[in-house]
């Protein structure tokens, strides 16, 4: 009897504890600072390899490294300079339109956003982030229908416990969206 107790009251505090969970790529830490956000300037990032802030265009950066970057720069605010970074991306890549659309959100440009949203989501319909970060810009504009439509989607999708299915389930519960 105890142990059910137990069980219950955790399940509990996990539906209706506000989510303290940072995005990016669907895991459930933030980024951590690096030399990007600590030393680098307008949207520059830091080559380890070079010691020393570079424009994302003028290394050899894998994707991957962009795409943290994007996130770090992203996480911190600074939204014109991760779109920077976006625009020597793959474009065809649904992280990448999936960030698009966020850092439109968060500069309150959401036609545009949902356009980058919509987009990511014809290239992989299973992109749970940006089903997630739709729906959360669904709660700000009230549209709640459209928000509750986008988490079915991602509890369909297998999502179900992820970062983005419980933000976006803890948006629809108190109205408020998360920074990132």
């Amino acid at each position: 009897m105890r142990l059910v107790l137990v069980s219950a009251i955790a399940l509990q505090a996990f539906v209706f504890a506000p989510v303290a969970y940072a995005a990016g790529g669907g895991g459930s830490t933030a980024p951590k600072p690096t030399n990007t956000t600590k030393k680098c300037l307008f949207g520059r990032v830091y080559d380890e390899s070079a010691g020393r802030c570079v424009k994302p265009d003028k290394s050899n950066f894998t994707e991957d490294q962009l795409y943290d970057a994007v996130r770090e720069l992203a996480y911190d605010g600074q939204y014109q300079h991760a779109q920077g970074i976006l625009r020597v991306m793959d474009q065809e890549d649904d992280r990448v339109q999936t960030y698009w659309g966020f850092t439109y959100r968060k500069m309150g440009k959401l036609e545009l956003a949902n356009a980058f949203y919509q987009k990511a989501l014809k290239t992989n319909p299973d992109n749970i982030l940006a089903r997630s970060y739709m729906g959360q810009g669904f709660v700000a504009e009230g549209k709640t229908e459209l928000a509750i439509a986008q988490w079915r989607e991602i509890k369909a999708r297998g999502g179900e416990g992820t970062w983005a299915e419980a933000s976006l389930r803890e948006a629809i519960r108190t109205g408020l969206t998360y920074s990132y």
